[in-house]
C-alpha cells in the first residue's frame, strides 16, 4: 500500500490564520492537488499551500461558495455557488479570477446549505482529463431525496447526464472507463450510526458493459470513493467511528487505513499525484 499523507487541517489553517486571536472554525470541504489546499470558510473560498502560510481568499461578494474541487491538471477550481439566486456550478482559475457560471437550472424549494439533503448542484469531482466537471443535481428528480450525476464542460453548454438512475459521491478510474460511486447523498442528515435502507455502499459502474458491482455490501455507511491506481479509498462507519478504508480492485480485499476512535473523518480529498489528504474532524467541525 502506498504511503498516505494524513494531516489535521485544523492545525494547518490555524497556522495560516495566525493573525486572528480567535480559533478558526467551520473550515469545510477541502480539496487538494498535492501542493495547495482550497477550502470553504464563512461561505467563501480560500487557498493555502500544503506547507502552510497565509491563506488567500479566492471568492468575494454576496452569496456562498462551497464544495470546491481542484481539477486534475491543477488549472481550475470548480465549486457550487449561489450568486444569482439559484445554486449553480461555477468555474474559476486555481490561482484566482472571475468565476464563470456553467449551469442554469430551475429553482428548488429546498436549496439551502442547512437543508438535510444539502444544496442543489453539488460539485463532486472531475473527469481524469480535466475537461468535464461532475456534479449532483436534483433538477430532474421527482422528490428531494433523489439526485442524478451530470457532466458539464469547462467551456459551458448543455449538461450530460450519466447513465445512472441515482448518484452521489463518485470517482473515475484513471483510464476513465469505470466509475466508483454512491447511490445516495445524505451527508447533511443527522443520522449517526444509521443502519437502514439509505446506508450507502460503494459501487463500480462499467461505462462499456453498463454492469454495476457492489464492492462493500454491508449495513454500514460506506461513502466518498477515491480511485487511486488499482485501489479505491473510502470512509466507513462499520467500526462506529468514520475511518478510512481501501479496496484493492485486483485482490478484491478491503483493509482499514486509519484507526481514529474519537471523531469521524469528514469529506476526505485525494489528488492526481496519488496522495490522499483526509480530514480528521476536530472541534472546528462538528457537523453531522
Amino acid at each position: 500500500m502506498k504511503k498516505l499523507s494524513i494531516f489535521l487541517l485544523l492545525n494547518l489553517i490555524l497556522t495560516t490564520m495566525s493573525y486572528s486571536q480567535q480559533e478558526a472554525r467551520l473550515l469545510r470541504f477541502p480539496t487538494t492537488d498535492g501542493e495547495r489546499i482550497v477550502f470553504s470558510y464563512a461561505g467563501q473560498l480560500y487557498t493555502v499551500s500544503k506547507q502552510g502560510g497565509m491563506a488567500r481568499q479566492l471568492t468575494t461578494g454576496n452569496g456562498y461558495a462551497i464544495f470546491p474541487r481542484l481539477s486534475p491538471d491543477s488549472k481550475w477550481v470548480a465549486f457550487t455557488g449561489q450568486y444569482d439566486g439559484n445554486t449553480e456550478v461555477y468555474l474559476m482559475p486555481a490561482d484566482g479570477g472571475n468565476p464563470k457560471r456553467l449551469t442554469y437550472t430551475a429553482t428548488l424549494n429546498r436549496d439551502d446549505l442547512s437543508d438535510r439533503m444539502g444544496p442543489n448542484n453539488i460539485v463532486i469531482g472531475w473527469t481524469p482529463d480535466s475537461k468535464y466537471i461532475i456534479y449532483r443535481s436534483r433538477k430532474k428528480s421527482f422528490n428531494d431525496f433523489v439526485g442524478q450525476l451530470f457532466l458539464v464542460s469547462i467551456d459551458g453548454g448543455p449538461s450530460i447526464q450519466l447513465p445512472l438512475s441515482t448518484g452521489g459521491f463518485c470517482s473515475y478510474s484513471p483510464d476513465g472507463k469505470l466509475l466508483a460511486f454512491n447511490r445516495v447523498f445524505r451527508e447533511f442528515r443527522t443520522w449517526k450510526y444509521y443502519r437502514g435502507g439509505m446506508a450507502d455502499d460503494i459501487r463500480i459502474f462499467d461505462f462499456d458493459s453498463k454492469e454495476i458491482i457492489n464492492i462493500t455490501n454491508n449495513e454500514a455507511q460506506d461513502i466518498i470513493p477515491m480511485w487511486i491506481d488499482d485501489e479505491i479509498y473510502f470512509i466507513s462507519d462499520r467500526d462506529r467511528t468514520m475511518n478510512l478504508f481501501v479496496y484493492n480492485t485486483k485482490t478484491k480485499e478491503t483493509s482499514k487505513v486509519t484507526n481514529f476512535d474519537d471523531y469521524d473523518i469528514k469529506f476526505p480529498s485525494h489528488c492526481a499525484s496519488q496522495r490522499i489528504n483526509s480530514i480528521r474532524k476536530r472541534r472546528f467541525y462538528l457537523h453531522f
